[in-house]
């Protein structure tokens, strides 16, 4: 399944603000986040069974997010789902990463998806089963699960969008800590949403709360190792702040070369 809620372009100061949970087995072996080898520099969690991740940022302040889509039948992918979205962080704008996710899909077969890609210009969703269908993103709160973005027939969607508007998120470190909350709501009962899952071997896994600022010394990363309801959240910022440096700096010095 897998819960993403994205603050887009909303905050000046802060255009793209995160939360995240991800779903999986939990004898599924995953990596906490680090800093991938190779250009542009890349900072994720690593699925250590299929390879790729889950969710990242680049060195470009490029973000991308994937939730399992839900399908009338099995896909039979022939390539991990993680796998493209490793790819598509290796793009150094929004745009360029949705051409490349689309030119993925006409050559491999995936599982059904939902992918996010943003940076401060532009944001997408795809949604993609059978088909792919690509939706811009708009300005505000946009939250996708296991269906379409924003959708209002998805209960854990809309209750998650009900508990994220109580009040004006209008600063990245408050949007970051009523996320925490929000986000690390335990189950309440059977049949009823919640934002934690807890169900057999399959249940949240992890959480991250993400923050990109115009400056990179205002980045903020966040990451609970197992459902934040009994996890606490981890300070990853220096490194995500340490790649959004060396992407500043290397912008500059080709600039100064063209």
């Amino acid at each position: 399944m897998c819960l993403l809620a994205v603050q887009y372009r909303l905050v000046p100061e802060s255009p793209i603000l995160v939360a995240a949970n991800r779903e999986e087995y939990v004898d599924r072996p995953s990596q906490t986040p680090s800093i991938q080898s190779g250009k542009p520099r890349v900072l994720c969690g690593i699925d250590q069974k299929a390879g790729g991740t889950w969710l990242g940022v680049n060195q470009n302040g490029l973000f991308v997010g994937l939730t399992n889509r839900a399908t009338v039948t099995p896909l039979f992918g022939q390539r991990s789902r993680g796998q493209l979205a490793m790819d598509l962080l290796r793009c150094t704008s929004s745009r360029r990463a949705l051409e490349k996710a689309q030119t993925e899909f006409a050559k491999n077969r995936y599982e059904g998806c939902n992918i996010v890609i943003a940076d401060a210009k532009a944001g997408y969703v795809i949604h993609a089963d059978e088909r792919q269908e690509v939706v811009e993103m708009h300005e505000g709160l946009n939250i996708i699960g296991a269906r379409n973005l924003n959708d209002p027939d998805d209960a854990r969607v809309q209750l998650a969008r009900r508990l994220l508007t109580l009040q004006t998120l209008d600063s990245p470190v408050k949007f970051l800590a009523v996320a925490s909350k929000v986000f690390a709501r335990a189950p309440v009962g059977p049949g009823r949403p919640s934002m934690v899952i807890r169900n057999g071997d399959y249940a949240t896994v992890s959480s991250s709360l993400i923050a990109l600022g115009v400056k990179p010394r205002d980045a903020i990363y966040q990451f609970s190792n197992g459902a934040p309801d009994d996890n606490k959240y981890e300070d990853y910022s220096p490194m995500l702040r340490d790649i959004l440096s060396r992407g500043l700096r290397e912008a500059r010095t080709k600039a100064k070369v063209s």
